[in-house]
């Protein structure tokens, strides 16, 4: 991650945010630079927002900056969030490696606006070059479901942490799946895994974006739309 690009791409999605606003708040490095970059409007400028957050240490990092944050009963007015990959043609997203990938689908899917964050490294002509596909899985049978998605050429690799399975937020497991890519037909590669029973998400975001705030290393920020 390019420091300069994904700060710029942090300081011009902070400025996506009105007075009252219910904002989705995602996951990640460059998402952490936005909670920083809204905390600042926040003192500054006497802006008032509620997060509803991702992740619980997303959750953390807002309430030290003084962030009021809402369960995500109601739909938020503007999710963002960053992405492990951009398509650069239709801004399809891979998400999930820091493991909230459901979690930021919820919000994502439930929001009236969403906004992808990220530096020009995350664009890419195809999803899936380069970086393994995660799938979020429940923790009972999980290596039945593992053999299943293996079966669909996947090849699943159980996510770990020091030396142990690595949980989602959720308190599900996470397995990397670097045989689909790069992935020629998205929407078919989800409804194939979703139909696995274990699935409970995937790290496919396929729903309508907005725009995509692409930081470059010059500083300015490319706004892409689909």
């Amino acid at each position: 991650m390019n420091q300069q690009a994904a700060h710029a791409a942090a300081t011009a999605a902070a400025r996506l945010a009105e007075d009252g606003m219910v904002l989705g708040l995602g996951t990640g490095r460059t998402m952490r630079l936005v909670l920083e970059a809204l905390g600042t409007r926040m003192r500054d400028e006497g802006l008032r927002l509620t997060g509803v957050p991702t992740s619980q240490a997303t959750a953390a990092h807002a309430r030290t900056l003084g962030i009021p944050l809402a369960e995500p009963d109601a739909p938020a007015d503007l999710a963002l969030d960053g992405a492990d990959q951009v398509e650069r043609t239709t801004l399809r997203l891979l998400k999930g490696g820091g493991g909230a990938l459901l979690r930021e689908k919820i919000i994502a899917e439930s929001a009236r606006r969403f906004v992808v964050v990220a530096d020009a490294s995350k664009l890419v002509d195809r999803l899936g070059a380069g970086f393994a596909l995660p799938v979020e899985v429940a923790p009972f049978g999980h290596a039945a479901t593992a053999r299943r998605i293996a079966a669909l050429g996947g090849a699943p690799v159980l996510r770990l942490r020091d030396g142990k399975p690595a949980a989602s937020d959720g308190g599900n497991l996470l397995y990397d799946c670097p045989g689909f890519g790069p992935i020629r037909d998205p929407f078919t590669l989800e409804r194939r895994l979703r139909a696995i029973a274990g699935v409970l998400g995937t790290g496919l975001f396929l729903l309508p974006v907005e725009r995509a705030l692409i930081g470059q290393p010059d500083g300015t920020v490319a706004e892409i739309m689909p």
